[in-house]
Parts: C-alpha cells; sequence; structure tokens
C-alpha cells in the first residue's frame, strides 16, 4: 500500500508488507465443515473461485504473486523427460502407418 490505513485496529503504514496466514484460513471450521478432512466434493455446486478471489480459499498457484515455487519445475522436468525419451530411444510407427495417419489433436496430447 502506498498510504497509511487502519486494518483491524492496527496502523499499516506505508509500504508494510502483510503476509497471510492461509494455513489458517484453509483450517478455519467456521469457513470449512470439518476442515482437516480431504473432502473435494465440498466445492461441487460452489461459487468458490480457485483463482484467488474468494479469500476463504487461496491455493498456491493462484495467481503470480502466490504461486507454487514447484510449478516451473514440474514443466521442466517433464519436458527434460520426454526430451531424454526422445532421444534415448528408436521410435518406429506401427507396421504399415504412415506419418499422416497420425491425429495431433489436442485430444490426444499427454
Amino acid at each position: 500500500m502506498t498510504s497509511h490505513f487502519k486494518l483491524n485496529g492496527y496502523d499499516i503504514l506505508p509500504k508494510t508488507h502483510i503476509h497471510v496466514n492461509v494455513w489458517a484460513i484453509g483450517q478455519d471450521p467456521g469457513i470449512w465443515t470439518n476442515p482437516e478432512e480431504f473432502i473435494p466434493e465440498r466445492f461441487i455446486g460452489s461459487n468458490i473461485d480457485y483463482k484467488g478471489q474468494n479469500f476463504e480459499f487461496l491455493p498456491l498457484g493462484s495467481d503470480r504473486r502466490r504461486i507454487c515455487p514447484g510449478m516451473n519445475m514440474t514443466s521442466f522436468i517433464v519436458e527434460l523427460a520426454l526430451a531424454n525419451m526422445l532421444l534415448c530411444f528408436d521410435w518406429k510407427l506401427p507396421n504399415g502407418m504412415k506419418e499422416e495417419d497420425i491425429d495431433m489433436g489436442k485430444r490426444n496430447l499427454v
């Protein structure tokens, strides 16, 4: 923030970094029923947005400021594994199949 303001009675000075305890929000029984249980269906029919717009649910990677540090590494590892497979194996089409017979549409991507 660039100006002085109050937050829950606390004076917040300009350029103060404020950290949100995301873990505590995710474990709050006032927000979630049985917060320590893995219940993915709790989100079915919910209006909660996973992109960080609802403060009761702030997942890692929901935006650029809170991105999961492993996301870029995972992408790199997948590319590295694919490159190694292409390098280390002799790839051939099944008998009688031609290159133009291969469907390269999005639905066939891994």
